[in-house]
């Protein structure tokens, strides 16, 4: 299984990788919305998009009802991780066909947290 990271930022990609990695998913980026399509119109098809909302080319929700508009791609989770924390774009995401929510500063098990939420990740047992 694995993840689709899409930010503008390369270094929140890479602060995400390593959060997904550890998790046990393997990944792949993109930059942009439209990039992003580009590897699914491909045929690299994620179990998880993990998506910035503002981004240049396309947005992340421009692609979020690109890929709901797409019956084959409706088994992929949606999760924006993004800094836009206004109620109303949370719920705009989320009608559109987000699964999942993150603001930006977020924390490793808050991914985690989301993930195993969604069932993607087995839950923690404590030692």
């Amino acid at each position: 299984m694995y993840a689709l990271i899409i930010d503008d930022s390369r270094a929140m990609r890479s602060i995400l990788r390593r959060i997904v990695t550890d998790l046990g998913f393997e990944t792949l980026e993109a930059a942009d919305g439209q990039e992003a399509l580009d590897h699914l119109n491909a045929g690299r098809i994620p179990t998880l998009c993990l998506i910035d909302w503002n981004m240049p080319v396309m947005d992340g929700y421009t692609f979020i009802t690109n890929v709901r508009a797409n019956p084959e791609w409706r088994d992929i989770t949606l999760m924006m991780v993004t800094t836009e924390s206004e109620h109303g774009q949370i719920v705009r995401a989320l009608a559109a066909g987000a699964h999942e929510y993150v603001i930006k500063p977020f924390t490793p098990d808050a991914i985690a947290d989301k993930l195993e939420l969604l069932g993607l990740v087995a839950k923690a047992v404590p030692a």
